[in-house]
């Protein structure tokens, strides 16, 4: 599974600031609706937030994941946010997030869902490739590190 299938450049920002987990994850919500034209900006922040409250997707490290699967996503989309200051976002570890990945897939890919969050995780896991995604200097420039 390459990250490359799922995630487009043009739903890849850095630099955003929000002031809280709820607009971080309005901001994920927004840049996922734009990969899943079937499914509405508002369903997706609804299924996002149904997933927190079963627990907090923040891996720690300063890295969250949250994730949900939609009726309305025909195909696995994915989306990135570096923001400018990190967030309180109940990380298990308790460290403040700045790096968000967010995927949506279609209702039924359990299997499909794992695989990609076993990815993503494995890659945000290396300490080393977090810090090139913080240090990378514009949105281009994390794009290439995510699906490379």
């Amino acid at each position: 599974m390459k990250l490359a299938d799922i995630l487009s450049s043009s739903r890849v920002v850095v630099g955003q600031t929000v002031t809280s987990k709820k607009r971080a994850l309005e901001e994920v919500a927004r840049l996922l609706a734009l990969g899943a034209p079937s499914a509405s900006q508002s369903d997706i922040l609804a299924a996002l937030s149904g997933r927190e409250k079963l627990g907090s997707t923040g891996l720690g490290h300063g890295v969250a994941i949250p994730h949900a699967r939609l009726a309305g996503v025909s195909s696995s989309v994915g989306a990135f946010v570096r923001l400018k200051h990190p967030i309180e976002y109940e990380a298990h570890d308790g460290r403040s997030v700045d790096l968000i990945f967010g995927l949506a897939v279609p209702q039924n890919a359990t299997g499909e869902h794992l695989r990609h969050l076993a990815a993503i995780a494995e890659k945000f896991s290396d300490d080393d490739f977090c810090q090139q995604v913080r240090n990378a200097a514009d949105a281009v420039a994390v794009h290439a590190l995510l699906i490379g």
